[in-house]
C-alpha cells in the first residue's frame, strides 16, 4: 500500500487501455505525534526535506497518537515510518512488556533526541515532589505515547498511585490551565520544556518536579531501557536544574520500507544542516549518526546500513540489520 500508482489504479488503468503515468510519485505517509506537540513540527520539517532531496516522492505528515499507535500503524503498513522512542520500540522488537505476544517488526532510521520526561504540575496545587502525586488528577502523558506507558510503569515501580487524567495533549493543557489536572508528563524537547508546557506557563506558573536519590536508583536498576539524567537549570525561564528519566526520540520504519528509498531518506536527514534544525531547536549542532549509534536499540534499516557503512561507520552488532 501507499504506493502510486496503486495495484488497483492501475488495474482500472489496463481494463481502460490507458498507460500509466511516467512520472507517479512514490507516496510515503509519516506518522507524528498530536499536531500541538514540537515534535509534530519536526515531522513536518522531515517531510520537507524529502520531498526536496529525494526525487520521485510526495511525502506527507500524520497526525497520531504517537509512538505506541505509530507501531500500531507500522505493523498493518498504514504509515511507513515515524517517531518512536528508543525504549518503546525496542519492546516492541522483542515482544516485551505491552508488546508481548504481539511484537512489532520495526527498523531504526536515525534517533535525532533525547528526552527527558518532565513531570509538570501547577505552582499552586502544593505537590512539591513526585510521591506527592499520589492520588491527585494528573495526565502520564499522550493516550497511545510511550510517555504514557514508561510514566505508569515508572510510577509503579516508585509505589505512586495518581488519579490518572487521560487525553490528547491539547485537552490535558486546557484541563492543567482550568485546574481540572494538576499536571502531566511531557517529553522535553532536548533540556528545554515543550511547547505545550511553555503555554501553560504563560498565564499558569508550573513547577518541573525532581527525582530525589532512591528513586533515581529505584529506576536505574528496574529499568534498564531508561536513562535517569540530570537536566541543567534554564528548561524554561526560573526553572532550577532536575533530574528525571530519558529515552531516545527516534524514527523507526516498517520492515518493507525499500532500501533505497531508506538510503535516500536517511542520506538527506543524516546530510542536513539546517531545516531540522530549524524545526527543534534544539537540533541545532547535533550530530545525528553520533546519536542513532549510541541510543539505537533496534536494528537499523539495511538502506541506512549501507549509508553509514559507506561513511565509514562502525555499527555496533545490536543495530546491525537482520539477515
Amino acid at each position: 500500500m501507499m504506493r502510486t500508482p496503486t495495484l488497483a489504479a492501475l488495474a482500472v488503468a489496463a481494463a481502460l487501455g490507458i498507460a500509466a503515468p511516467a512520472n507517479a510519485q512514490t507516496k510515503l505517509l509519516i506518522g507524528a505525534t498530536s499536531a500541538s506537540s514540537s515534535q509534530y513540527g519536526y515531522f513536518v520539517a522531515v517531510s520537507q526535506l524529502i520531498n526536496e532531496k529525494v526525487p520521485g516522492v510526495d511525502s506527507a505528515v500524520v497526525e497520531t497518537g504517537a509512538t505506541v499507535d505509530n507501531l500500531r500503524r507500522i505493523a498493518r503498513n498504514q504509515i511507513d515510518f515515524g517517531l518512536v522512542t528508543t525504549n518503546v520500540g525496542f519492546h516492541a522488537y522483542a515482544g516485551e512488556g505491552d508488546f508481548k505476544d504481539r511484537k512489532v517488526e520495526n527498523v531504526l532510521l536515525w534517533v535525532y533526541a533525547p528526552a527527558p520526561q518532565n513531570v509538570i504540575v501547577r505552582a499552586d496545587s502544593g505537590v512539591t515532589d513526585i510521591a506527592g502525586l499520589a492520588g491527585k488528577r494528573f495526565n502520564p502523558g499522550l493516550k497511545g505515547s510511550a510517555t504514557e506507558k514508561t510514566a505508569e510503569s515508572v510510577f509503579k515501580a516508585l509505589g505512586i498511585a495518581p488519579d490518572y487524567v487521560r487525553g490528547s495533549t491539547t485537552d490535558i493543557v486546557d484541563a492543567v490551565k482550568d485546574n481540572r489536572a494538576i499536571g502531566y508528563v511531557k517529553s522535553g524537547a532536548g533540556n528545554r520544556l515543550d511547547g505545550s508546557t511553555l503555554d501553560i506557563a504563560t498565564m499558569t506558573p508550573v513547577r518541573v518536579l525532581s527525582l530525589t536519590p532512591e528513586q533515581q536508583k529505584t529506576i536505574a536498576t528496574t529499568f534498564p531501557d531508561l536513562s535517569v539524567v540530570n537536566v541543567p537549570a534554564g528548561a524554561a525561564d526560573g526553572v532550577p536544574a532536575y533530574t528525571t528519566w530519558s529515552f531516545g526520540l527516534a524514527v523507526h520504519a516498517r520492515p518493507g520500507l525499500s532500501d533505497d528509498l531508506a538510503y535516500k531518506i536517511a542520506k538527506a536527514a543524516f546530510e542536513d544542516t539546517t531545516v531540522q534544525a530549524a524545526a527543534l531547536s534544539e537540533m541545532k549542532g547535533a550530530d545525528l549518526i553520533k546519536l542513532t549509534i549510541e541510543n539505537g536499540t533496534v536494528p537499523l534499516h539495511p538502506g541506512v546500513a549501507r549509508y553509514l557503512k559507506e561513511r565509514g561507520v562502525t555499527i555496533p552488532e545490536k543495530l546491525q540489520p537482520k539477515s
